[in-house]
């Protein structure tokens, strides 16, 4: 697979909890642009802190070029967005109403991706009009954001029947680019 460790990626990340504020951290320290999007403003106002403490000041900022911008709709977060990732609970009502709403506010080109281990991403993928734009995370959303120190830690990533290459390898250039070590599940 191609190493996208040099690909400009624009990231939305869609939940502003815990492992929300962890994915803008760690793609923003590799350089991406993150809109990091939560319809609760305390869910911002707590990323904002978080990402805080664990970036430098000119980081944070609303303003364009930043690599953390902090929104209140899935529109403005998936505007620019290369990469969609959904931080949902890893429940089916939550996760299609995500879906289907990125399917129709992001521009052709996102790729979704999504972390679970109880759904079907074939399923989830049905929902949407571009099934061969989503992926799903093999992974626990907490257990995703325990893994912050461990460098090379595996993620599991699982294309669903109708995923194309560009997904599965831009998916896994994401992760590599983090420093994990992205292993891609038979479909």
């Amino acid at each position: 697979m191609p190493d996208n460790s040099d690909l400009q990626l624009t990231l939305a990340v869609i939940g502003a909890g815990p492992l929300g504020r962890w994915l803008a951290v760690q793609a923003a320290r590799c350089g991406l642009r993150v809109f990091l999007e939560d319809v609760l403003p305390s869910n911002l106002h707590h990323a904002r802190e978080y990402i805080r403490q664990r970036m430098s000041a000119p980081a944070l900022d609303d303003g364009a070029g930043r690599s953390v911008c902090f929104v209140s709709t899935i529109e403005d977060a998936v505007r620019e967005a290369d990469l969609a990732i959904d931080c949902v609970p890893d429940e089916l009502e939550s996760k299609l109403e995500i879906l289907w709403l990125l399917d129709r506010m992001a521009p052709p080109q996102t790729i979704f991706a999504t972390p679970t281990t109880q759904l079907s991403i074939a399923d989830l993928a049905a929902c949407t009009c571009r099934p061969e734009k989503c992926i799903a995370i093999a992974a626990e959303p907490a257990a995703l954001a325990e893994l912050e120190e461990r460098s090379g830690a595996p993620i599991l990533l699982k294309p669903g029947p109708a995923t194309s290459a560009e997904t599965v390898a831009l998916a896994a250039g994401f992760w590599r680019r983090l420093g994990f070590a992205a292993a891609v599940a038979e479909n």
